[in-house]
């Protein structure tokens, strides 16, 4: 059964009315239904911590999806799941795919800077400064990209660009 079937909370089942109503009202083809059916099913599965179900449903969304915007939204998702299963390289691939096709992302540069942040920290614990600091700057460059799309936003990101003098 499609998981858009299944019954939820009252924040779900609201959800899943409106994006039937919206699908039904939309024009839009019978695959960019499915592909958002796909999508809003793996979205579903993802808030649930149902990972594999997730990709399943994104992969197929993918697979269904031709609007480039659509689509780097689903790349993000899947980054966002390869990012929480800590394979942080396949994170990594799929925010720089979803970059390509909608270079606004902001949430996918503050992404890659927290994993290169991290890998960094990492560096540190294993006592090559040289490599960390070249983390550390790859995470700058991510976050002023981020900070440029959005003002104001990633405060912490941007008091650490202060604090390390990567602030430009």
């Amino acid at each position: 059964m499609p998981r858009s079937r299944i019954t939820g909370n009252l924040i779900d089942k609201t959800f899943s009315i409106v994006a039937n109503i919206l699908l039904r009202i939309i024009p839009t083809t019978s695959g960019e239904k499915e592909a958002f059916t796909y999508y809003r099913d793996g979205m579903s599965a993802q808030s649930e911590g149902n990972y594999a179900e997730a990709l399943q449903n994104y992969y197929e969304a993918m697979r269904l999806e031709i609007d480039p915007y659509d689509r780097s939204y689903i790349l993000y998702n899947i980054g966002l799941i390869h990012t929480s299963n800590g394979e942080h390289t396949k994170a990594l691939e799929y925010y720089f795919r979803a970059l390509e096709r909608n270079p606004f992302l902001p949430q996918a540069f503050n992404n890659m800077a927290v994993i290169c942040h991290y890998r960094g920290e990492q560096a540190i614990r294993q006592g090559d400064s040289e490599i960390a600091e070249a983390w550390f700057d790859q995470a700058a460059e991510y976050w002023k990209q981020a900070i440029a799309l959005t003002p104001g936003n990633y405060i912490e990101a941007q008091n650490w660009l202060k604090i390390t003098r990567r602030f430009e």
